[in-house]
């Protein structure tokens, strides 16, 4: 029998569609959380992981040394497309398959970025505030920057990095990227350095995973090379963003303005952002609809019901495959 570790807990459809098919232990109500793990840990051969968005706000890190304690441990699934909680690369090292949830929140998060940049650029939230304050009644709300003639940046060109560039192109932005190569088949302009890409593009979009190679890849020579006429636009984790620049960059005016969905201590948003007239705030909302979270639970459990019958798992990361884990 397939036994279940969930450290956090998750939305009810999960824990609803996992109790009913395994043993699902709740580490969350655990009266001695050590106590139950020591019982626990020659049992457990699933993890059910998440981010701190999709775990009510609570980080558990899956790492090495929390993984070690299982013996049996054979599958770790992530709800989420980003798994940086989970140390993906040790896991497929020792046997141990990862899986994230892929895709099924491609377009959502690539309407939620575009929403974005199109709010911070226009500045549609500050002329709805002048609306309801009534101070249209004294006059017209200021002229904004536009996005004819530019061009959009993207850091990190992957699925949703793609499905943002589709939106871009159809609004009539040119699009440049930059990621670890230079991918064949893309025709948008590649830049070998996030400073580069900054420092020919408008618009920097962020888009690529996180974790300890990516933070703070935005830092403030990128956001100095992407100048005082130039917008960040944050979608994928705040720890790429280096924040304390950013602030001052944005303090100083030597950008023209940010959108952020994500932060670095989130739910937590640091004060300076939250004074500032010239950043766009949003609660981590990238992928957050009825149909979407719905799609992504199901995904995971699915992965899971895959591992339990013996099938090829359905989204398996990156790492797993690089190095041929034999977790089945």
């Amino acid at each position: 029998m397939t036994e279940i570790l969930m450290p956090v807990s998750l939305s009810g459809s999960v824990i609803d569609a996992l109790s009913a098919r395994y043993t699902l232990h709740r580490l969350w109500e655990a009266a001695d959380a050590a106590a139950m793990l020591h019982q626990l840990a020659p049992r457990i051969d699933v993890i059910v992981a998440a981010g701190s968005i999709l775990a009510g706000g609570k980080t558990f890190p899956v790492d090495g040394a929390f993984m070690s304690r299982f013996p049996a441990l054979k599958l770790v699934a992530n709800l989420g497309v980003g798994y940086d909680t989970v140390d993906a690369r040790w896991a497929a090292a020792h046997g141990i398959r990862v899986t994230n949830t892929p895709d099924v929140l491609t377009e959502e998060t690539a309407d939620t970025a575009f929403g974005l940049l199109l709010n911070t650029v226009r500045q549609f939230p500050a002329a709805e505030r002048f609306l309801r304050d009534g101070q249209w009644l004294t006059g017209p709300f200021q002229l904004t920057a536009t996005l004819r003639g530019k061009t959009l940046g993207i850091l990190g060109l992957g699925r949703i990095g793609k499905a943002i560039a589709r939106r871009a192109e159809a609004f009539g932005l040119s699009i440049a990227y930059c990621g670890r190569t230079r991918q064949d088949g893309v025709a948008y302009a590649y830049h070998a350095t996030p400073h580069a890409l900054a420092a020919a593009c408008d618009i920097l979009l962020v888009a690529a995973p996180g974790g300890t190679a990516t933070r703070h890849l935005v830092d403030a020579q990128v956001l100095d090379a992407l100048g005082p006429e130039g917008f960040l636009i944050n979608i994928a984790r705040g720890s790429l963003v280096d924040e304390p620049a950013l602030i001052g960059a944005l303090q100083a005016r030597r950008i023209a303005g940010a959108g952020l969905d994500v932060f670095a201590g989130e739910p937590h948003v640091p004060d300076a952002f939250l004074a500032l007239d010239n950043v766009v705030l949003l609660p981590h909302v990238g992928s957050a609809t009825h149909a979407t979270r719905a799609a992504m639970e199901q995904l995971l459990v699915d992965n899971v019901d895959a591992y339990a019958t013996a099938r090829p798992l359905l989204t398996p990361v990156a790492e797993c495959l690089l190095v041929g884990s034999k977790a089945q």
